[in-house]
């Protein structure tokens, strides 16, 4: 019976946490761009425990090249539109989505095929935490996938 009770706490415990993070709280800043069709983004995630905020930074560089773009403060490069024109395909292609975005299985992880280790940055802030990581994105690839 505890066995039980703490098992069913953690899965609740774990939900929670995906639950935030599902809502893809975060903040995306361009870094640069080589000619290979690779984007590099510094992706700020936000959690209450900080090494789910850090895991989740490449998952949200995704989303956010996806459905958000981002500006520059580099005068040589403007900024980028989203790849998705239209933000009610995330709700009404959700079955699409969420599978593209699951944690074990999803497809993101594809597009995002490195993490700058070196850059990772963790602030707590009030009762979460800030992690900040720099991500490289493949946006000529995943453009290309959802154009299929």
């Amino acid at each position: 019976m505890i066995l039980f009770a703490c098992t069913a706490a953690y899965a609740d415990k774990k939900e929670k946490l995906n639950e935030d993070t599902n809502r893809f709280r975060y903040d995306i800043e361009y870094c640069k761009t080589a000619t290979d069709g690779m984007v590099t983004v510094k992706v700020w995630s936000y959690s209450k425990r900080a090494d789910l905020a850090t895991q989740q930074c490449r998952k949200n560089a995704v989303h956010g090249i996806m459905f958000r773009g981002f500006s520059s403060a580099d005068p040589n490069y403007s900024s980028m539109q989203p790849l998705v024109k239209d933000p009610s395909i995330e709700s009404v292609k959700a079955d699409f989505f969420q599978a593209f975005f699951d944690d074990a299985t999803g497809e993101y992880a594809r597009y995002a095929p490195s993490v700058i280790e070196s850059s990772k940055k963790v602030i707590k802030v009030g009762k979460e935490f800030k992690a900040g990581v720099v991500v490289k994105v493949n946006v000529k690839l995943l453009r290309q996938h959802l154009e299929q």
